[in-house]
């Protein structure tokens, strides 16, 4: 969960300002649309280089591979505010924090969790993979391992454990955003 919560942490003030500037929008929108195509598997040779750790090639693999529906979702909800609401912020001489907490944040945070869930997808996916192309242990190893023991009964256990757990998580996800979701409290 660290490369994920990094994701969060980075990717949800970075989607804020891609939201409100049009001049970071322009600079920064080349980059994503590279970087975001990108294979999970295409980053691990190079990130198990850099770091020649393990743990550290998972984190940032899920890192730079699930940063980008944050960025994304984020944004486009800071788009989606009504114009009319930022007018009565600058009636009433709202700070920048209190324009972002008080009238973006409310409005964004559905597409910040859509975010965060296409996210935790991602990372779930990508941290299977990672585990079986760099050994040691989880259960894309264990599947692996199942593989190369022949053992195909064990690899369908495998399978089904992973769609199960991303389906837990993705369910959490959910609960978790309707709780922090004010169109959809009491429905959760």
């Amino acid at each position: 969960f660290a490369g994920f919560v990094l994701a969060i942490l980075v990717g949800v003030p970075f989607g804020l300002l891609l939201g409100m500037s049009k001049n970071a929008q322009y600079a920064f929108d080349p980059f994503i649309q590279i970087f975001k195509p990108i294979s999970p598997l295409a980053w691990l040779p190079l990130l198990l280089y850099i770091f020649q750790d393990i743990n550290m090639t998972a984190i940032s693999t899920i890192f730079i591979t699930s940063i980008w529906p944050i960025i994304i979702n984020t944004a486009l909800g800071v788009k989606n505010v009504n114009e009319d609401y930022m007018n009565v912020a600058k009636v009433l001489q709202f700070t920048p924090m209190e324009k972002i907490f008080k009238i973006i944040l409310p409005v964004a945070v559905p597409f910040i969790f859509t975010g965060m869930r296409l996210s935790l997808g991602i990372a779930w996916l990508v941290i299977v993979a990672a585990e079986m192309l760099t050994g040691g242990i989880g259960i894309g190893f264990w599947i692996w391992d199942e593989y190369n023991n022949l053992n195909y009964p064990n690899i369908i256990i495998g399978i089904l454990i992973v769609g199960v757990t991303g389906w837990l998580l993705d369910a959490l996800m959910e609960k978790f955003s309707n709780y922090f979701d004010y169109t959809k409290r009491g429905k959760a």
